[in-house]
């Protein structure tokens, strides 16, 4: 397990880090963050417009979630060992290539079993950005900082990093919106391949990705693989993928409640009020007081997702799902700076961008498992029932967050 101690006091994001990476950096890694954000709701959209398939759509969107899964985590032990640069540049070819191929597939006369197949391989190649900028921030906070100045400087660059997220979750379904109404249903993918290959690419090439690959890719001083398997990384996995479950589950709920209301367009602005209370509150650890553990955070804050959740369930009007959606976010922000905080944390040695990528990956096969089990319930028993799984899901991240309070009482005061 690496050095950084979870229990010391968050605090602000010194000077030093931004001027070591550039204000540029984060531009571009919060904008190469968008085409994954827009790709599971990208094919979601082409697929049921296209073909008039509900369930085809649940099914390709599921199919990029199973690929992200089998080889999400390969590629980040891939930049572990050969340096981010490379495998980068090569996935974000592949993938904005494959997006394209998809559109056309779709509008082809190919049976649907090819069309999984096409967008598995979209999933498998999906650029995973955000673990890769948390591994290379972490690596940096390593370098130059002193160690005592670390656990803070830590803290507050994974809020920094899942308030982008946040934001970026939010973007990613408003733009798909916006250029499937405006243009056409294969905009929103050709988009995301036009800025795959702009903004990915310039964060394989810029300098940071060189120093990422001179930080724990040797292969000699990695820990084994059998490592990324202890249970105090795996529940931390479980965790997160309830976080990406939620996030499919309440999408597509809040979809078919909308519909329901004859504004189905308006299900993104909706999910709005969600992403920008969590990408607030998940900005707000870092003034948290040092009393208020990492391991009570991912309890508490767990725990006003599901009382939210259960809001979210019982709503009976626009007014009541904008106040339930309110309270979901002030709980999902800090779970998720919380979560990457425990990742970092349980990180072997040589193994961070493995880390980072499962559990960028596990939002992303939870997101689409979650859009895919919640469209077809909407479809076969209705919305109430539709709007129950976004409280399961809370179930599984406030579940995972008890077993990690346990898993890490011996070691973390």
């Amino acid at each position: 397990m690496s050095h950084i101690d979870l229990e010391s006091a968050p605090a602000d994001r010194p000077p030093s880090l931004l001027r070591s990476v550039g204000l540029g950096y984060f531009l571009i890694a919060f904008f190469a963050r968008v085409p994954f954000a827009m790709m599971v709701v990208g094919v979601l959209t082409i697929v049921a417009t296209a073909r008039g398939s509900i369930s085809a759509a649940g099914m390709s969107s599921a199919a990029v979630g199973v690929g992200t899964a089998c080889f999400g985590a390969l590629l980040g032990a891939a930049a572990d060992r050969f340096g981010q640069r490379p495998v980068l540049i090569v996935v974000a070819t592949a993938n904005a290539l494959l997006m394209v191929a998809f559109a056309a597939v779709v509008y082809s006369d190919a049976p649907d079993l090819a069309m999984y197949a096409v967008a598995f391989t979209v999933g498998a190649t999906a650029p995973q950005v955000a673990p890769m900028s948390r591994a290379r921030l972490v690596g940096m906070i390593d370098r130059i900082t002193r160690p005592e100045r670390r656990p803070r400087i830590v803290s507050s660059t994974m809020a920094y990093e899942s308030a982008a997220d946040e934001t970026v979750f939010v973007l990613g379904p408003f733009v798909v919106g916006i250029l499937a109404a405006g243009l056409a249903p294969w905009a929103p993918l050709v988009g995301a391949a036009v800025l795959t290959m702009a903004f990915v690419v310039a964060f394989a090439l810029h300098p940071t990705a060189r120093r990422a690959r001179n930080t724990g890719h040797d292969s000699q001083l990695a820990s084994p693989i059998r490592e990324l398997f202890r249970a105090r990384v795996l529940v931390i996995v479980i965790g997160i993928f309830g976080v990406g479950l939620f996030f499919g589950n309440t999408l597509t709920s809040l979809t078919s409640f909308m519909a329901d209301r004859g504004a189905a367009e308006s299900a993104g602005v909706m999910y709005g009020v969600m992403g920008i209370g969590s990408a607030i509150f998940a900005l707000g650890v870092s003034i948290l007081p040092a009393r208020f553990t990492p391991r009570a955070r991912w309890v508490v804050f767990a725990a006003v997702m599901l009382l939210g959740s259960t809001l979210v369930a019982t709503a009976d009007s626009i007014v009541t799902m904008v106040v339930a959606l309110g309270l979901v976010g002030i709980g999902i922000g800090p779970t998720i700076v919380t979560q990457y905080s425990f990742g970092a944390a349980a990180s072997p040695v040589g193994r961070s961008t493995t880390v980072m990528t499962m559990l960028g990956s596990g939002v992303i096969v939870g997101q689409s498992f979650g859009s895919a089990l919640t469209g077809q319930i909407a479809e076969t028993l209705g919305t109430p029932a539709a709007l129950l799984l976004p409280a399961l899901a809370a179930a599984v991240v406030l579940g995972s967050g008890i077993v990690n309070a346990r898993l890490y009482r011996p070691v973390l005061r």
